[in-house]
């Protein structure tokens, strides 16, 4: 197999933390610049026609494009610890926190960084109303967070789960989108600070 992988990028990230908390050894990684537009070039829209990393491609030659479903693919293959949850309820409260924390937090965070950061302008056709827009909705998704995660230790309960990958990715791409994280969030940054100090972290 191999891993296209976007370095820092939050969805390059998001795949080899599940990989490092799984405890499976990455596969060979092929790095794409995506400064350099790489990720735009005709050699690489023949492996993901939608242009994004990251793509796992199997022996086989199968692309998977989607960061959950290269996620799920590896659950499959490596049952536990169980990421999308071992029972019928801890997979659905997995699904739902994480589709939350992707459509809510993570697209905002992400629209505002694409839409507002200089280092965008050049990939981006930057639409500075639209970052506003979700830069005044990052608060009501951290309330939410925040809220939940005042009754359990991770987002789904006191093991942690691809939702709390998803989340916390979500939590260190405010930093270049140049969002600060309020200080009153602290179930917030009591949580980021055990998902940090996790060794999967530097993956």
């Amino acid at each position: 197999m191999k891993l296209y992988d976007g370095g820092r990028a939050p969805n390059p990230r998001r795949v080899r933390i599940f990989y490092a908390e799984k405890g499976i050894p990455l596969p060979e990684i092929v790095p794409v610049d995506i400064a350099a537009r790489e990720h735009l070039t005709p050699e690489f829209a023949r492996i993901n026609p939608a242009r994004r990393v990251p793509v796992l491609v199997l022996d086989d030659g199968t692309a998977l494009a989607e960061t959950m479903a290269i996620c799920r693919y590896l659950e499959g293959l490596h049952p536990e610890p169980a990421l999308f949850g071992a029972t019928p309820k801890q997979a659905a409260l997995i699904e739902m926190w994480n589709r939350r924390i992707e459509l809510g937090l993570f697209a905002s965070v992400t629209a505002v960084f694409r839409h507002s950061h200089p280092s965008m302008a050049d990939l981006e056709r930057q639409v500075p109303e639209w970052a506003q827009a979700n830069r005044d909705m990052v608060d009501d998704q951290l309330t939410l967070l925040d809220l939940q995660l005042a009754g359990s230790r991770f987002l789904c309960g006191e093991e942690l789960s691809v939702a709390d990958i998803s989340a916390g990715i979500a939590i260190d791409f405010m930093k270049p989108a140049r969002i600060a994280l309020p200080e009153e969030f602290a179930n917030i940054r009591r949580w980021h600070a055990e998902l940090s100090s996790r060794p999967s972290w530097r993956a």
